[in-house]
């Protein structure tokens, strides 16, 4: 009876795919040998290799992506039915099918009525003035989207700020020397899932139509894998996701440098990696300003407002990254610090930006006003500071 009805369903699956009535199809109740594996969510994505049926299996802590053709998928499905996965959602915009396996062989196989009463666009097609759409595969493979393009209860916030950074990004790239270029190289250092690495692609490759290649930089192999699958699915032949430190990647021919929420000194790393490349626009959402802090002795008309921790705390952001903009100003860029997205949707939302300028620095003024700032809070190590001193001398690092 249950092999029947496995038979049976993936015959309603392939039918669905067959009359173009699939909307998505959801495998559960998982006793494989995985421990870690909970359920298999499968779309429909389009190609320009022809349709394509993806497959993201998603695990307690990391997510994975593949793809494959619809009769090599509706083996593996057979395979795996009744073997590993013991429940079947399929939906359809004519009926919802449910499987259920149970043990010694027993199985149902009910039929609803349809939960979808459209189908999901699997296009990239974009309404005009619309900086990211919503219907783009990326986003509904990352779980910020629903399958017809709907943002998720829980991701309003994730959507803003996505949102937000692309009209940021696209003015900053209009008002720096990047302007005309019709070819671009840009790194996102500490990429993390990939949300914005993704919709920077997105934008740069097709809203804007330039030859781009985005590489996604992060610690965390998983992330590095899904990313990388997710961007074979969509075709985003120009993205790509690597493995590294920020500290220690070889930063070569870099455009665009991003480094959003690196912890501590990891801005640091990411702002002098940024120059040390060239790049001529280095966009940075500070984290975690933790080394001042320690360091700071407050001066004494300043004691007895800084013996209070919170006040300590929001003056050493404040200089850790109005030390940074300075620095960044030293090193020959034009600098930004402003709030990018309002604290209702991220407590992290301050951006420092630096746009490479032609213009003539005065580097001891700007050195003059670091020296000073340092000794009023008797501020000894500041890490962009060391890293920019000790390479000073260096010909990559001359304006």
């Amino acid at each position: 009876m249950s092999a029947e009805n496995i038979s049976k369903f993936v015959e309603l699956l392939s039918e669905s795919l067959q009359k173009q009535t699939f909307v998505k199809l959801t495998l559960g109740n998982y006793r494989g040998k995985d421990p870690h594996l909970q359920k298999l969510l499968i779309r429909l994505v389009k190609t320009k290799k022809g349709s394509r049926l993806f497959f993201l299996y998603r695990f307690d802590t990391r997510d994975t992506a593949k793809n494959f053709d619809q009769e090599k998928a509706l083996n593996i499905i057979i395979d795996i039915l009744g073997k590993d996965f013991f429940s079947g959602h399929l939906f359809t915009v004519e009926n919802d099918h449910q499987l259920d396996i149970g043990k010694k062989g027993r199985s149902r196989l009910n039929k609803g009525k349809p939960t979808f009463k459209s189908l999901p666009s699997i296009d990239h097609d974009r309404e005009k003035n619309i900086l990211v759409d919503p219907n783009s595969f990326y986003l509904k493979a990352l779980g910020i989207t629903t399958d017809r393009g709907e943002i998720r209860a829980k991701q309003h916030d994730k959507w803003k700020q996505i949102n937000k950074f692309i009209e940021t990004l696209d003015n900053l790239f209009e008002n720096s020397p990047l302007a005309d270029r019709r070819k671009l190289r840009i790194v996102d250092m500490g990429s993390g899932k990939g949300y914005l690495t993704f919709a920077t692609y997105d934008h740069f490759k097709n809203s804007r139509g330039l030859d781009v290649e985005v590489i996604g930089v992060d610690t965390k192999d998983q992330l590095v894998r899904l990313g990388n699958d997710i961007a074979r699915s969509s075709e985003f032949t120009g993205l790509s996701f690597v493995n590294g430190f920020i500290d220690n990647f070889d930063l070569k021919n870099t455009d665009i440098l991003i480094a959003l929420h690196a912890c501590n000194t990891a801005t640091d790393d990411a702002i002098f990696k940024g120059i040390k490349a060239g790049a001529d626009l280095i966009v940075c959402a500070p984290c975690c300003h933790q080394q001042l802090r320690p360091q700071i002795k407050p001066p004494a008309m300043l004691k007895d407002v800084l013996k209070h921790g919170i006040m300590l705390e929001r003056e050493a952001e404040t200089l850790t990254d109005g030390l940074r903009a300075l620095l960044l100003e030293e090193s020959g860029y034009k600098t930004k610090v402003f709030e990018f997205i309002s604290t209702e949707h991220t407590p992290k939302n301050n951006m420092i930006v630096g746009i490479k300028s032609d213009k003539t620095i005065d580097e001891s003024r700007i050195r003059s006003q670091i020296e000073k700032i340092k000794s009023f809070y008797s501020i000894q190590e500041q890490r962009l500071d060391e890293l920019l001193s000790a390479n000073r001398n260096l010909p990559e690092l001359i304006a």
